[in-house]
């Protein structure tokens, strides 16, 4: 009885491995059609009228104003690490020590790969599969197609989700042509993008939008190589 269940076990973490490689894989080439957020948001509504807005877009097509936004708001350290800030999840975790607002230490590797296989149900199960799902993306995944499929899929609004989606949700525009303040209103949303507006922004929102402007024009040119940043 022990042996057959051990056996089944094994049989069943090998075709896990196996399934969700060969979905990491598939989506390095395929864009990303829909997600577990976008079901779990549109079974919440209560409105019949709620509408899911998502339009995939090249990473070539989305503003370098918007890819520096959300790197300087949510992961400074993305082209660098792989795939975790250490440092990030310290501070998160002595800061929630103290009893402080609760805040995480997630990369844009992690949230892409929260946003994109998983729920975002805080628990240790889910936790631990997004780090396997992290290290897999880390993987198989350039730079580019990480932050690509970020700006694809993430949540920007009530029922908006994407880079081109939130563009024309909050400022009637393609993604192409956001302006550094425009795509530095759609990053400050990010925590909550569900009770935050980017347009017209809140006094909160003002000052967070402003912050991450700064942070643009520090950071610099965007180098999706180490190699690259060394030139």
């Amino acid at each position: 009885m022990l042996k057959r269940l051990f056996k089944f076990l094994f049989k069943t973490l090998l075709w896990f491995l196996l399934l969700t490689v060969l979905w990491v894989i598939a989506y390095t080439f395929v864009p990303v059609p829909y997600t577990p957020l976008m079901a779990i948001r549109s079974f919440q509504a209560e409105s019949d009228q709620f509408e899911t807005k998502h339009d995939w877009v090249p990473l070539s097509e989305i503003s370098v104003n918007l890819q520096k936004a959300v790197i300087a708001a949510e992961d400074q350290q993305f082209i660098s690490h792989d795939g975790f800030d250490y440092k990030a999840i310290e501070k998160a975790y002595a800061a929630n020590r103290k009893g402080k607002r609760l805040r995480g230490g997630s990369t844009i590797s992690q949230q892409t790969a929260k946003n994109v296989f998983l729920w975002p149900e805080r628990s240790w199960l889910r936790k631990g599969l997004e780090a396997y799902f992290t290290v897999l993306i880390e993987f198989f995944w350039s730079k580019e197609r990480i932050l690509e499929v970020y700006l694809n899929s993430i949540e920007m609004g009530n029922g908006v989700y994407g880079a081109a989606a939130a563009a024309n949700h909050w400022f009637g525009k393609s993604a192409a042509n956001l302006t550094a303040y425009e795509a530095a209103a759609i990053a400050a949303i990010l925590p909550n993008p569900r009770n935050y507006k980017a347009a017209p922004a809140s006094t909160y929102i003002q000052q967070r939008k402003n912050w991450i402007v700064k942070q643009m024009n520090n950071y610099g040119v965007l180098r999706f190589t180490k190699e690259d940043e060394k030139e």
